[in-house]
């Protein structure tokens, strides 16, 4: 059964050569992401979603970057970009099934969490209820991470808020070597 397509219609291969260049850039081999695909057709959308600067490893360990990420995912129901996460990147995070599962089904009080990701899960809640911290929340917070990794949190948060809105919006389909959902 074939997938639908996208709401905007994504560049098909064979693509312009620096796209092309791009896109070697950051998948590394494998194919292009529909969503890059999407972008990629249109410039502008293409360039600010790439300036965004969020796709390094940053300050934050891949393990945390990974728990705000997946967390930030699950929070905004984009299937799409969560599972294109876990299935890269879950394993070299070294999350188990369960932190996998707790993502979408858990939370801050999860005891799967150590008391650093217990911070860092109640803050990716915060901002995603609120779009800011209590002075509780943020000293929890501090008392794990810099600043440069708290910074690290909220532009994490915003930019795969935004990537959510993206897949969820655009309809993408699901890749399929991508993870899925639990049950």
């Amino acid at each position: 059964m074939s997938q639908p397509m996208p709401r905007i219609a994504p560049l098909m291969p064979p693509y312009p050569p620096e796209i092309q260049a791009q896109f070697d850039r950051i998948m590394r081999g494998a194919p292009p992401l529909m969503l890059f695909r999407v972008l990629a057709g249109h410039g502008r959308a293409w360039d600010k979603f790439r300036a965004g600067g969020l796709l390094d490893p940053g300050p934050l360990s891949l393990r945390a970057r990974e728990i705000v990420i997946d967390r930030t995912c699950a929070l905004n129901r984009c299937e799409y970009e969560w599972g294109v996460h876990v299935a890269i990147f879950a394993g070299a995070a070294k999350l188990t099934e369960e932190e996998v599962r707790a993502t979408v089904q858990g939370d801050a009080a999860s005891t799967c969490w150590s008391p650093a990701e217990q911070a860092l899960i109640a803050a990716v809640d915060a901002l995603h209820a609120r779009a800011t911290f209590t002075d509780e929340e943020f000293a929890a917070l501090s008392a794990h991470y810099d600043e440069p990794q708290i910074l690290e949190v909220m532009l994490l948060c915003g930019f795969y808020r935004t990537v959510s809105y993206l897949a969820n919006g655009l309809r993408l389909p699901l890749e399929e070597t991508a993870a899925r959902f639990p049950a």
